[in-house]
This record gives C-alpha cells, sequence and structure tokens, in this order.
C-alpha cells in the first residue's frame, strides 16, 4: 500500500498537479488561517485526484480485552491516532469553527470559499468591542464626561459582551485542545447513568462524524485523498461478547456510504464463527455465523498456504528474535579471530557443555533453514506455531546434552532433535497417542522386541482404537495438521524408534503431557468395560 502511496504520487506530479501539503511547520498556520475564515469545495478536479494518502493503526483486540465494552478500545484508538497524525490544535480548531466541504455547483475550480457570516459576525464583534473600548476611554479621559456614569456602564457592558464572546470560542477551542475524543468517549463508557439512555450511541456516532468531517476537510487542504486503515488483530483471543461488539463498532463506523475506513480484519474464521453463533447477533440468520461473515466482509482474502520459501522466511525472522543466540554468535567470532581469550573473559561462567549445546542449536537451526532438508518441508505455516519451534528447540537441546553428558551425541543428532520438536508441535494429538501406547506397551520396562519397534508401526496397530475415541477426544483431535503428512513423518523421513521415543520425551517441554493423562484413562476405561463381568 506505501509503494501504491508512492506511485500515485509521482504520476500526479508527472501531470503537473500541485504538489500536495501537510498540516506542519508552516503547513499548520495555513490549515489554522483555512479552518478559520474560508469553507472547502469538492471541486471535480479533487474528485479526479489518484493520489491518496493511508492512515494505518494497528488495533490488538487482546489489549483491550479487560474493557467492559471493547469496541470503544477501537473508536478511541480510532480517535487517538487520527489526533496523532494530524496534531491536536488543526482537529480542536475545526470542533469549533470547522465546516464539512460541500460540492460545487457546476464545474467551478475553487476550492476555498470565504465564510462571509463568520467574517461579518467577527468583523461586528471587533467593531462593538472597540466601540466599547471607546466609550470607556472617553468616559474615563475626556474632561467634563468623567463625571456621567451612565456612560462609563454602557461602555464596560458593551465591551464586556463582545469581548466574552471572543473569550468563549477561544475557550471552546482550548476545552478541545486539552480533552481529547478519547476521554470524552471514555467519560461516556464510563457513566453507568448514560450508558442506559438511548442517547449514548449517538454521541459516539456524533465524535465520529466529526472525525469523517474533519478527514474530508484535510483531503482538500492536502490536496489528496485519505483512507484510514484498520488493521483488526487478536480477535480470536476474545469473549465472544467482545468479538460481536466489535463487529457492531465496524458497522457503525461504516454506516456512511462515503466514510474513509478501510477494516483489514485479520482473525480465524474457524474460531470467531462460533463466538458469533453464541451471541444474539445471530438473530434472523439461522444461528449461521458462516452468512453473517460474508454479509459483514466485502473483499474476503483467505490467505492460500504457504510456500517453502515464505516458511524460510517465517523462520529466519523467528531466529534473529533470539538475542541470546547472536550475542554468541558474536562471541564465538571473536574467540576464533583471538584465540579465545577474550570470549573466556567476557563470559566467565561458560562450560564445556553450554559451548557444546551452541554448536548443536545453530546446526539444528541450519537444518530447519535449509531449503533442500526435507525437515523444512514439515515446518508450519502459522508464523507463531514457527517461533514456538524456535523457541523449544535450544531448551530441548540443552536438556537433552544435561541429562547424557555428551553421551547421546553417538545416537541423536541435532537435527533428529528439531525434528522430535516440530513433530510435537504439528501433531501432539497423534503423538501423544503412540507414546501412551508405547507406555501401556512396555509399563516403564524396555523390552527388546518394544524397543526394536518404529514409532508409526506402535500408532498403526492402535489407530482403530484412537479411531473409537473421536468423540472424547475431538478437541484435541482438532490440533493436528495433515494426517497423510503424519505418516510420511514418522514412517518415511524420520522413524523414530521405541527406545529414541522414550528417551526425547523426557525432554520433551513443547507436548502438554495432559493429553497423554487423558488418553491413558480413557483407555483404562475401555479396558475396564471389557474386563467387566
Amino acid at each position: 500500500m506505501r509503494e501504491e502511496m508512492a506511485r500515485r504520487e509521482a504520476a500526479e506530479l508527472r501531470r503537473g498537479h500541485r504538489k500536495p501539503r501537510s498540516p506542519h511547520g508552516w503547513g499548520l498556520l495555513v490549515a489554522l488561517w483555512l479552518l478559520a475564515f474560508y469553507e472547502p469545495v469538492v471541486t471535480e478536479s479533487h474528485l479526479r485526484r489518484k493520489n491518496l494518502e493511508f492512515i494505518f493503526i494497528r488495533f490488538s483486540a487482546w489489549e483491550f480485552e479487560g474493557c467492559d465494552k471493547l469496541w470503544a478500545g477501537l473508536v478511541t484508538t480510532l480517535c487517538q491516532n487520527i489526533r496523532q497524525h494530524f496534531g491536536a490544535l488543526p482537529l480542536s480548531v475545526f470542533h469549533v469553527l470547522g465546516t464539512r466541504p460541500r460540492y460545487a455547483s457546476g464545474f467551478s475550480q475553487r476550492e476555498w470559499v470565504l465564510k462571509k457570516g463568520t467574517c461579518l459576525r467577527l468583523w461586528g464583534l471587533l467593531l462593538v468591542l472597540a466601540a466599547g473600548i471607546a466609550i470607556l476611554l472617553v468616559a474615563l479621559l475626556v474632561p467634563g464626561i468623567k463625571d456621567h456614569h451612565a456612560l462609563k456602564v454602557v461602555g464596560s457592558a458593551v465591551a464586556s459582551l463582545s469581548g466574552s464572546s471572543l473569550v468563549l470560542g477561544a475557550l471552546s477551542i482550548l476545552k478541545n485542545f486539552l480533552v481529547s475524543e478519547k476521554k470524552k468517549i471514555e467519560r461516556l463508557t464510563n457513566s453507568e447513568r448514560f450508558a442506559g439512555q438511548l442517547g449514548f450511541m449517538s454521541k459516539i456516532r456524533g465524535e465520529v462524524e466529526v472525525l469523517v468531517d474533519f478527514l474530508a476537510f484535510m483531503e482538500v487542504f492536502e490536496r489528496r485523498r485519505l483512507r484510514v486503515v484498520l488493521e483488526i488483530t487478536s480477535l480470536d483471543l476474545c469473549y465472544p461478547e467482545k468479538v460481536a461488539g466489535v463487529f457492531n463498532a465496524m458497522a457503525t463506523l461504516l454506516s456512511d456510504a462515503n466514510a474513509p475506513f478501510i477494516f483489514v480484519l485479520a482473525v480465524d474464521p474457524s474460531v470467531i464463527v462460533p463466538c458469533l453463533e453464541q451471541t444474539g447477533c445471530m438473530k434472523g440468520l439461522a444461528d449461521n455465523g458462516y452468512l453473517y461473515l460474508n454479509r459483514a466482509v466485502t473483499l474476503p482474502f483467505s490467505i492460500p498456504e504457504m510456500g517453502a520459501r515464505s516458511r524460510l522466511r517465517s523462520v529466519e525472522a523467528a531466529i534473529q528474535t533470539r538475542e541470546d543466540l547472536m550475542y554468541r554468535i558474536i562471541a564465538g567470532n571473536v574467540a576464533k579471530t583471538r584465540g579465545g581469550g577474550v570470549a573466556a573473559a567476557a563470559f566467565p561462567g561458560w562450560k564445556e557443555v553450554d559451548s557444546e549445546a551452541v554448536v548443536w542449536i545453530h546446526e539444528a537451526f541450519r537444518c530447519l533453514h535449509d531449503g533442500s532438508d526435507v525437515l523444512s518441508r514439515y515446518l508450519p505455516e502459522n508464523g507463531a506455531n514457527v517461533r514456538r519451534i524456535v523457541n523449544t528447540i535450544p531448551i530441548t537441546l540443552r536438556l537433552l546434552l544435561h541429562r547424557s553428558g555428551g553421551g547421546v551425541a553417538e545416537i541423536l543428532s541435532p537435527r533428529a532433535a528439531a525434528a522430535w520438536v516440530v513433530l510435537a508441535d504439528r501433531w501432539p494429538c497423534r503423538l501423544s497417542w503412540a507414546l501412551q501406547c508405547l507406555e501401556d506397551a512396555g509399563q516403564g520396562a524396555a523390552t527388546p522386541e518394544l524397543s526394536g519397534k518404529s514409532l508409526w508401526s506402535i500408532f498403526r496397530e492402535n489407530a482403530g482404537e484412537l479411531s473409537s475415541l473421536r468423540q472424547p477426544l475431538g478437541k484435541v483431535l482438532s490440533l493436528d495438521d495433515d494426517p497423510e503428512l503424519f505418516q510420511e513423518f514418522l514412517a518415511r523421513d524420520f522413524p523414530f524408534g521405541a527406545a529414541e521415543a522414550r528417551r526425547l520425551l523426557a525432554v520433551t517441554v513443547n507436548l502438554d503431557h495432559s493429553i497423554r493423562r487423558q488418553m491413558g484413562f480413557l483407555r483404562a476405561l475401555a479396558r475396564l468395560g471389557k474386563t467387566a463381568p
């Protein structure tokens, strides 16, 4: 979108159009002068302008989850960001003196029309004020008239009335400058007495309309179109009532056909739809959340499957957030160039196991980031899951080295440990089932027959029992990814054996062990039902 902005801006300048201006610096004085004494006019040339500016606003619904009215957080975020973008002073003056642009009659190209009424009122007040001050000065200073008390009263009254009108206007601007729209809305939402009245939403709508009118004014002033882009994220982490409230706020903001708002709603429909169906906003739509989304979203865009190159970029971005590894890389480079003395002096607590762990961690990350390695094919598309894997691999490798004392290096490799972390993240239910079946079969004793089996063969032998428990384990099964990829992972690319699985289970931190306990309980109940008389 920023590239599109720059491209359109350059195209408009090549056509010979006037350069856009900003309400900052000298432009602020021009904007205040036009706000006070001129009325904007939308002309034909303005409608033909192709250059535009996007005002990006990020709204994380999770940050406002604690408030009673999540939609109010959306509106206050909108008001606060617009105020920060243009400045508090222009918006405050617009509240008092500004007017919404009107459309030009005919083919007139005049974008600014003098406010004759405002100018006449201002000149009238200034003349009356000057007359009142003159009368008062004459009554106070001219000999022979000083004794006329009535003239002093008239002069004082005229000067006070005309001056008070100017002072009230200045105080209104000062009030809007000090009390932002965000504070006004927060004050309204905190008032329990006012929240129950019918005029509550109309007050909120009034504040939004002022913002819309102000944006329309700034479009004419800046000589370009303005669009406010609100990116709404983390909505699938909120309660159902809050989700419906945000959708209602979006409908309120978009109720005006000319509203300059664009909502980018980044959600998971499989989570949002049940939330909407639990609330009362589905009445009349046959309780169908997908139908509600189809009516609310005007441009659906489902993120396509992530390609191999995008997966590797996601892994690289997640690895770069590991600052503890970055400084160790730098320290390692210094040690290589200076013989290791500097590194030992800078980090005197390093031990042999820790240095070996750093080597293993980098080797594991290299395998993840290697496009030719089959492991990169199994990386998840979700960035949050990628970060979980990147954060878990160092812990798993350190625990593995700590428990083995270096003796496992001949059996397990950093690549195998990284593959195990990926397996636990992508198929937690199926992996937990295989591990539970392995535990029940051995009951802690590693028999030669059982140790020689692969984890895939153990899962395949007990897959029928897992299928019979689909109902009680339905929600846990929904955590797993493609089952065919699970088969390829264990049967072909990473055929972990029973002995390796036991060893890795002791250092597995990204697998919810309560899933295995629930599976063990269900298997015990099933066996109890079979042996009962």
